[in-house]
Parts: structure tokens; sequence; C-alpha cells
């Protein structure tokens, strides 16, 4: 019998997943490749990537936009119950869209040590502060995540050269 532990992180593999395959859209997109997706009773109910060059918003983020897609998809205004799976740490603005929309639990890969506010710099989700807390679970897939990343960089700092 597979314990309890382990059957989260094996559902939590499976979703990661699919949010490294929106980030790899923000890839092909020429973004920077974060993705995310949020989860309501073993579902997928919201996708997103960035796409803040695409769309020129800088709210464009991957999080925000997978939020906004959860809630219309169930046509309401928080997402009690729900959880978000995210490639990358988020960032002050995403970490508060996250509290904000009531999510469960945040899930992500790998940490953003510049401008991550979910344990990095700060913590949004466990700030005793605010009225909601969101459960964060880190370092999912966190190798796969960062690579994703740093090569996107690389390949970008060598293209400006």
């Amino acid at each position: 019998m597979e314990s309890v532990a382990g059957g989260r992180r094996d559902t939590d593999r499976r979703w990661m997943e699919a949010a490294l395959k929106e980030a790899r859209l923000a890839l092909d997109e020429g973004e920077v490749p974060v993705g995310a997706v949020v989860v309501f009773e073993n579902r997928i109910i919201g996708r997103g990537h960035n796409q803040i060059e695409g769309l020129r918003d800088p709210t464009a983020h991957a999080e925000i936009i997978a939020i906004g897609a959860a809630a219309r998809s169930l046509n309401v205004p928080r997402l009690t119950g729900a959880s978000i799976y995210t490639t990358m740490e988020p960032c002050p603005m995403c970490a508060g869209a996250i509290v904000h929309a009531r999510l469960r639990r945040l899930v992500f890969g790998c940490t953003d040590e510049k401008s991550g506010y979910c344990g990095s710099l700060g913590n949004i989700p466990d700030d005793p502060r605010l009225n909601h807390r969101v459960s964060v679970s880190s370092g999912i897939m966190a190798i796969e995540c960062a690579t994703l990343v740093s090569d996107f960089f690389v390949k970008l700092r060598a293209t400006n050269r």
C-alpha cells in the first residue's frame, strides 16, 4: 500500500507536469517559461503561462492567467478548495492573487531568489496579518523547472551579445 505522502507526491508530480507543459508553451512564444494550472476536484479548471511580452501586459503572469481562467470556469469569484501548481515560486503580485482567490494550496517547483514571495524574500501565503492563509509545498520537480528557466536566460544572453 502506498503512503499518503507518496500518493500526494505522485499527484503533485502529475499536476506539475501539466504546469511544465504550460511553461513550454511560454518558451515557444519567447516568454520566460513559467506555467501554472489550477486544480479542483482532481481536474484542471484553469491553465496559464507567461504572456507578458505577447500581451504587452506586466500582469500577464502564468498564475494570474490560470486563476482568472479557473474562476471563469467555475463562474465564481473565489476558488475555495482549489490548488494551484506553478513551475516557479510566485512573485508578490501572484502570491497576493493566490491569497485573494482563497486557494487552498500552492505547489511550486523552483524557488525564485530574486522575486519569489512564498518563502524566499517574504511569505505572503502564510502572513498571519492576512485574513486567509494558503498551504505551500515547494520543490516539486524543482530541477526540471529551474533548468527550463535557466536555459532560457542562457540563450537570451547569448542572443543579446
